[in-house]
């Protein structure tokens, strides 16, 4: 039996603009998923993924046929994504014996809710790459799409920033563990983003909205990890917010949402879904969000590794 775990993430800055090469920092967390290849009877390949109420909520079932993943029965439309991304592993890596890829069964589990929006795909594409002994980012690339900053995340148990360059992904460990985390929570908006929606949305913007965009979210970056106080944290998220929500011509989400809150508010990954990460005292922000019907609520010892 073999076994591979990868951590889900958090883009903390820089979403949008790490597209482009500017630094972003993201952070693992507590949450994850396991990826479980185990032997079985007959040559098929049986697929059974697991939430983290250990409830089955995919299966599929494919066989090992003329040097190619083929796809037998389905439960859900994400079949024919799985099947992509397991003949692109093949694809990179054929020398994976035959054994191998028939006559198994995988077992996947979520620790956390798949709407959350925590790194469902990136996981499971850092699992089947560490399966086929692949390089994860050119998984990624040849089937989701993506900066690559949380496949990064998944093979990371700190903070780490990151960069594209010319030579492929620039990671490194970064300080985040600011001494004010007790005022540092993390929200969730009831509602996913399609990160791929998002992408797509980024890239059709007109190139004048982003003129300075890259040089100024590195900047911030390296200031949000170095920074001391709630303070100076607090107006690097507003002006994170303003950068992009310029470059998106897209109102922020807390002018948007949240206008009388006390604190800072500031959109994680794709704008408009997922978490925000927001500023305040524990009590305050738990009965402001949770009137508002917001009842997932993170502080942030509680989900960064």
């Amino acid at each position: 039996m073999k076994e591979f775990y990868s951590n889900g993430k958090l883009l903390i800055t820089g979403e949008y603009a790490v597209l482009d090469g500017a630094k972003a920092l993201a952070v693992p967390i507590k949450f994850g998923q396991s990826l479980e290849v185990k032997a079985s009877e007959g040559k098929n390949i049986e697929w059974n993924s697991y939430d983290e109420n250990d409830k089955l909520w995919f299966q599929a079932k494919f066989e090992f046929k003329n040097d190619e993943f083929q796809l037998i029965s389905k439960t859900e439309k994400i079949s024919e994504k799985l099947l992509q991304i397991l003949n692109e592993a093949n694809h990179l890596n054929p020398a994976l014996s035959s054994e191998e890829k028939a006559g198994i069964r995988v077992n996947t589990r979520l620790n956390f809710n798949k709407n959350w929006g925590l790194g469902t795909s990136s996981t499971l594409i850092n699992n089947i790459a560490d399966w086929f002994e692949i390089d994860a980012y050119k998984l990624l690339k040849n089937t989701f799409g993506g900066s690559g900053y949380d496949i990064s995340a998944a093979k990371n148990n700190r903070p780490i920033t990151y960069q594209i360059t010319e030579n492929g992904p620039s990671v490194l460990k970064a300080n985040f563990y600011p001494e004010f985390s007790e005022n540092i929570f993390f929200v969730y908006l009831n509602e996913k983003k399609n990160s791929r929606d998002a992408i797509a949305h980024y890239k059709a913007l007109p190139e004048a909205n982003k003129i300075g965009l890259t040089e100024k979210i590195s900047s911030l970056t390296e200031q949000f990890a170095s920074c001391t106080t709630l303070t100076e944290f607090e107006l690097l998220i507003n002006i994170h917010e303003t950068l992009l929500s310029k470059a998106l011509q897209t109102p922020k989400v807390k002018q948007k949402r949240f206008p009388d809150f006390q604190g800072a508010v500031k959109s994680l990954g794709g704008w408009g879904g997922d978490f925000v990460m927001v500023t305040g005292g524990k009590e305050e922000v738990f009965e402001y969000f949770g009137n508002k019907g917001f009842k997932t609520i993170f502080e942030f010892e509680d989900i960064i590794l």
